[in-house]
């Protein structure tokens, strides 16, 4: 029982700190243009 007193808070603060990884990232746009990548794979930009 003694460890609860352990992961519980430690649970937490990795919950906190995976939502502000993730709203970092919403922030700086890390998700936008997605297929972009995959589409410059398929387009053949020979110049």
């Amino acid at each position: 029982m003694d460890i609860m007193y352990l992961l519980v808070p430690l649970s937490v603060v990795l919950i906190f700190a995976i939502g502000w990884v993730f709203w970092w990232a919403l922030n700086h746009r890390q998700f936008e243009e997605l297929d972009q990548v995959g589409q410059s794979i398929i387009e053949d930009k020979d110049d």
